[in-house]
């Protein structure tokens, strides 16, 4: 008798990383066509192809990189665009399209739960659609609460009109809850760098969207029970918050007397200063002080942030701390000769290891191989160049101020950069391939001599 084939054998079926990888590519697709309308430009003339595709891009992939201004060079139009591609970038395509799935069909089937499952990082396929709704509504919520907060600050201390205060708040919700780092202001938000009610409510917005959506789902539930955390739980929680007190320690020794940035503050201001930038590291993209103003060693400080990034399955890049965090296990375990790598009461298992090295090693090759291209393509030093390269892959949207003067074939490196490190290398190498592969022998065992 023969057998059904199973989800993997089916020909109809494309492996999620493939499907995830269209649809981002559809997306940015769709946002380049709108960016290209003559509407989409307050001069009413088409924006060049690859100024469209650039600023679709960094919006579908929440980075933040522009080649033109945001707020003066597109129309209403143009950031309603740019706003719309930010919101379905931070959500993610393969959420959107199975909220889509429920409202219409008020079922969901195998296929569309296996590509929910692999964009919203879900441990369990029988509650995706549960995790889609939570998703999509905890967004929301969290976005009108950080608007209104916005919006309401610009209109009474900075005199906007009450429509105008609105909008802005909008747009600087959106943007930060999901990372991305677009703002309607030439220099982002520079004028507000001694303010507290705009900074620490970007900042918390960033932080609240990079945790990753699991991980606050399940604070809300165990937060009075730090012993029931997952693994990824405890690494995000953790890292996080100590990269954000290291970050803003070293920005604070590194600039306090640079007379372009923190210099003319004072400590209290200074404090929060750097606790903003510290936190834009992680991938979010605005910026309250001149980065091209900081000194080498707060650049280099802010590439080893932004490398990082923030928490899997959440609107922030880099090869996230939980990355990062079971590799320091890993190293950790092997100092000490233990066979198996421990955090806390749980034993991460082999493949989780080895998907943890594949990401950073994959990731750090494609840094080194694009900073070479693009010190190759332009005139600009290895300092800016590496910043800017970082930048991109980690969807964070800092720059040193060199993007809009780049020639098109670096503008155009920098996209696959950015949609690159959306979608992440690993699922990115696993959508080009034709099929999985099973080894159905095993070869003798050798070791090697390393180091």
């Amino acid at each position: 008798m023969r057998r059904a084939p199973t989800w993997k054998q089916s020909r109809g079926f494309r492996h999620p990383a493939q499907v995830i990888s269209a649809g981002f590519g559809t997306a940015v697709l769709v946002g380049t066509v709108l960016l290209s309308l003559p509407a989409a430009t307050r001069s009413g003339q088409r924006a060049p192809l690859v100024d469209a595709l650039f600023t679709a891009t960094s919006a579908v992939c929440v980075t933040g990189l522009v080649t033109v201004d945001t707020g003066t060079y597109w129309s209403g139009f143009g950031q309603l665009v740019v706003l719309l591609l930010i919101q379905a970038g931070g959500l993610g395509i393969m959420t959107l399209a199975t909220l889509l799935t429920v409202l219409l069909s008020r079922r969901l089937g195998l296929r569309a739960r296996f590509l929910a499952q692999a964009e919203t990082k879900s441990l369990s396929l029988t509650n995706v659609r549960g995790v889609v709704r939570k998703i999509v509504l905890f967004s929301l919520i969290s976005e009108a609460i950080v608007a209104v907060v916005l919006a309401v600050r610009f209109a009474t201390a900075y005199g906007e009109p009450f429509g105008a205060a609105a909008y802005h708040g909008v747009f600087h919700a959106i943007s930060a809850f999901n990372n991305a780092g677009f703002s309607t202001n030439a220099d982002s938000l520079v004028g507000y760098v001694t303010d507290p009610w705009i900074s620490l409510t970007v900042t918390a917005a960033v932080i609240l969207g990079g945790l990753g959506f699991p991980v606050v789902f399940e604070l809300a539930r165990t937060w009075r029970r730090p012993a029931l955390w997952s693994v990824m739980t405890r690494l995000t929680v953790t890292l996080t918050a100590v990269l954000l007190v290291l970050g803003t320690l070293v920005l604070v020794l590194a600039e306090f007397t640079n007379p372009r940035t923190l210099g003319p503050l004072n400590g209290p201001q200074k404090l929060l200063a750097a606790f903003f930038a510290a936190t834009m590291t992680r991938t979010a993209g605005f910026n309250s002080l001149d980065i091209s103003a900081m000194r080498p060693e707060s650049l280099l400080a802010s590439d080893v942030l932004m490398f990082v990034g923030g928490g899997s399955a959440s609107t922030a890049g880099g090869i996230k701390v939980t990355t990062f965090g079971l590799l320091a296990f890993v190293l950790w375990s092997e100092m000490r000769g233990e066979t198996h790598v421990h955090v806390g009461n749980r034993r991460v298992p082999p493949s989780n290891q080895r998907q943890a090295l594949a990401v950073a090693l994959l990731s750090v090759g494609v840094v080194v191989t694009a900073t070479f291209a693009l010190v190759a393509m332009t005139s600009y030093g290895l300092e800016q160049v590496l910043f800017e390269v970082i930048s991109a892959f980690a969807t964070v949207g800092l720059s040193t101020g060199i993007t809009g003067s780049l020639p098109p074939e670096a503008d155009l490196l920098l996209v696959v950069l950015m949609f690159a490190g959306r979608i992440g290398p690993l699922t990115l190498a696993s959508a080009l391939a034709l099929r999985d592969r099973t080894r159905r022998f095993e070869l003798p065992e050798e070791r090697t001599i390393v180091g």
